[in-house]
């Protein structure tokens, strides 16, 4: 692996574009199985220093496993999650790791095959005569892991949470978070934590869909800090016409923005045991996106009526932040042309990136007394995973950090980190290129400052060169390196992570 720094300006732009190009092997080789489960195993720093007066507990989830009996998954995203913890104390990092002992995990671990259909398409050995009119699904407990409370929780947003130990990451099992949820309930798998509301000096902020011909978002604020924490405080139901796919969220001080993308759902070929439930999601160009915003009940607009809004044109994952402006809300995400999907016939191991479309940072202007909202391209490079300092989600924010393609245009796998100042465009990367594949970056902000862009950048990143996984560490101000660890376990290409203060 070989890191590299780069302003880019517009006279600058090429520089990019002349890293050496990927090699497919490199990326593909993380899609591996986790060998092993390790406990409070300390890391062995391979460049930089320790960070002595840092304290505190990186988070991160992912698929662990991918392959039993000969069989692969379709798709990674079928993967068994599992729970990585980095506990920093006073500088020295240990590592903790376990699978996400779920039901679905324990009965195929005990027979080391898939007895459970994937909702991206894994199927059941005995093709879709095998398969057909089998609609149990497994949660599998891999695309996020947070705190709340006393609780580490796994999440996957078709169901609902399961509760691990804080310390050995041990499964407690599936949670209803003291009777708030009904068991299995969907629990998203994109909350956010509000430290700028007057109802708690932390508030968890997430929500749970019930879909159908008509769709019902049930969004709810939990106490994160202080006395009870865990405990919901706010609770409100909203019921909105038609399918409602909805991966992530944003949040402002007082509404919480939800994009209905313009897309089909045709569960016949699931139902015939021929795809997998999300391969039968394809986007409508007939339909129109919508904007649905509902007040905050913790806000100043509690107990008014959602709103909808017609939402641009494309289809979005995540969104990076949101903040209010006049009567508008400015929402930046990361947009695709297309609903990005792994066909019944492809490899996932073996993809051609150039028929994937890639993802944009774009903002949106919804004015909310219009009603209406446009669309801008901030970045044309494709991107993920962005992110602001969380000191400013729901805030204006003037940088955001994000995973990256190496080079400027077209799409390729993730192999940098790029900021960019929303005010003077200014964008500058660090690449582990041309062997190094870079997952979501972990802002942490500085205890000892308060500007907005002083901290800390946690990645976890695949080492083609070596074939295993590193833990980077870079300023985020400059994107320096401060600490690179080479951890004793492989992890694949991962989702998503937090950070918990010790």
């Amino acid at each position: 692996m070989r890191s590299n720094i780069f302003i880019v300006t517009n006279l600058q732009d090429k520089k990019l574009n002349e890293i050496k190009s990927f090699n497919k092997e490199d990326w593909s080789s993380a899609y591996k199985n986790v060998e092993k489960e390790l406990t409070k195993e300390p890391l062995i720093i391979s460049k930089g220093e320790n960070i002595k007066d840092l304290n505190g507990t990186l988070l991160r989830n992912g698929p662990g496993i991918l392959e039993r009996g000969g069989q692969w998954v379709h798709h990674p995203f079928d993967g068994d999650g599992m729970i990585t913890s980095i506990k920093f104390e006073n500088g020295q990092p240990f590592l903790t790791n376990r699978f996400v002992k779920t039901k679905g995990y324990l009965e195929e671990e005990k027979i080391n095959k898939f007895i459970y259909r994937g909702v991206f398409g894994t199927q059941k050995k005995g093709g879709f005569l095998n398969n057909a009119l089998d609609l149990k699904f497994k949660n599998i407990a891999n695309t996020h892991v947070v705190k709340l409370g006393d609780e580490v929780l796994a999440l996957w947003e078709a169901a609902g949470p399961h509760a691990l130990n804080p310390e050995s990451l041990d499964t407690i099992g599936l949670t209803t978070l003291k009777g708030v949820l009904k068991p299995n309930e969907a629990f998203s798998a994109h909350p956010k934590i509000d430290l700028n509301s007057n109802a708690s000096p932390e508030l968890l902020v997430t929500f749970g869909v019930q879909t159908g011909p008509k769709s019902t978002i049930r969004l709810m604020e939990f106490n994160n800090a202080g006395e009870n924490p865990g405990e919901l405080l706010i609770d409100r139901k909203d019921t909105f016409n038609g399918f409602a796919f909805l991966h992530d969220f944003a949040i402002t001080t007082n509404w919480a923005i939800f994009l209905q993308n313009a897309i089909d759902f045709n569960p016949l070929p699931f139902v015939m045991g021929k795809k997998g439930a999300a391969q039968c999601l394809k986007s409508n160009p007939n339909k129109k996106a919508k904007f649905f915003i509902i007040p905050r009940e913790s806000g100043l607009f509690r107990g008014q009526p959602s709103l909808i809004i017609d939402a641009p044109e494309g289809f979005v994952f995540h969104h990076v932040n949101a903040y209010e402006k006049d009567s508008k809300i400015i929402l930046d995400s990361i947009f695709y042309d297309d609903f990005p999907s792994v066909g019944p016939d492809e490899n996932f191991r073996d993809i051609d990136f150039n028929k994937y479309p890639e993802g944009k940072l774009k903002r949106s202007t919804i004015d909310l007394k219009k009603k209406t909202s446009e669309l801008e391209t901030i970045s044309e490079q494709c991107c993920e995973f962005a992110a602001v300092n969380p000191k400013n989600l729901g805030l204006k924010a003037t940088f955001s950090w994000m995973a990256s393609t190496s080079q400027k245009l077209g799409n390729a796998p993730l192999q940098a980190i790029k900021k960019i100042n929303f005010n003077s465009k200014e964008e500058i990367s660090w690449s582990a290129g041309p062997s190094g594949f870079v997952s979501e970056p972990i802002m942490v902000p500085s205890e000892k400052s308060t500007n907005e862009d002083e901290g800390f950048l946690f990645i976890l990143l695949w080492n083609g060169e070596r074939r295993g996984s590193d833990l980077v560490i870079l300023d985020a101000k400059d994107l320096k390196e401060l600490a690179v660890y080479e951890l004793p376990i492989s992890i694949p290409h991962g989702l998503h992570g937090s950070w918990v203060k010790n």
